[in-house]
């Protein structure tokens, strides 16, 4: 479920900027979106399962470079520091599962096909693919909702909750009613990120799985 639930809720996030052409922007997101570059930000994860119970957690950081590069670590309670790194480069998807030695890649389009990601470059797919509808306001945040269209996405909806311009938290409704709730802290927006943050190589040793484009 962790991977799941990574597979969608950052491929979410990788699509807002085109997401806001799909509809007339919700206020919130229009804030979050303009002039935005960079964004970083540490979060901890949550997920709970179709009988609402407690499915897994950990915590991480993420590191979003515009458009389609990414950084993304996370440790699953109990693991080692770092366990699991998701890196798209902008041609390439590493996923690395340090407990496994394993590194699985392919190419960002193949990859990314199935999920609101294959939105990255815009178009006009997106009006056809998602609904994004405000959701009120509740815990103090300000809320929005991204609805995929389409049956062959990887999550069933997205809520992603606002406090001004900063994006506090995400919540995750997956296709087997399974819910991850991503908390964010420590943002940082706009600041410069050096370019081999969005690079990667397979450590030695590491059983690759896939071809990379070069």
């Amino acid at each position: 479920m962790i991977r799941r639930a990574l597979s969608g809720w950052l491929l979410v996030m990788l699509a807002l900027p085109q997401l806001v052409n799909a509809a007339t922007a919700p206020t919130a997101l229009d804030r979050y979106l303009n002039g935005l570059t960079t964004w970083s930000a540490q979060f901890t994860q949550s997920v709970v399962d179709a009988n609402g119970r407690a499915a897994g957690q950990g915590a991480g950081a993420l590191t979003i470079v515009r458009p389609g590069k990414f950084r993304w670590s996370f440790t699953p309670a109990g693991a080692p520091e770092g366990a699991q790194l998701l890196v798209a480069d902008g041609r390439n998807l590493w996923f690395q599962d340090s407990d496994l030695e394993q590194v699985t890649v392919k190419p960002m389009d193949a990859a990314l096909s199935q999920t609101p990601a294959m939105l990255l470059s815009g178009g006009a797919r997106i009006a056809d693919s998602f609904d994004v509808t405000p959701a009120g306001r509740d815990a103090g945040l300000e809320w929005v909702k991204v609805t995929p269209r389409g049956a062959d996405a990887d999550f069933k909806a997205a809520r992603l909750g606002f406090a001004g311009q900063e994006l506090k938290r995400m919540v995750l409704d997956d296709k087997l009613g399974q819910v991850a709730t991503l908390e964010f802290s420590a943002s940082a927006r706009n600041k410069p990120v050096a370019a081999d943050r969005m690079r990667y190589t397979p450590p030695a040793g590491f059983n690759v799985i896939g071809t990379a484009l070069k």
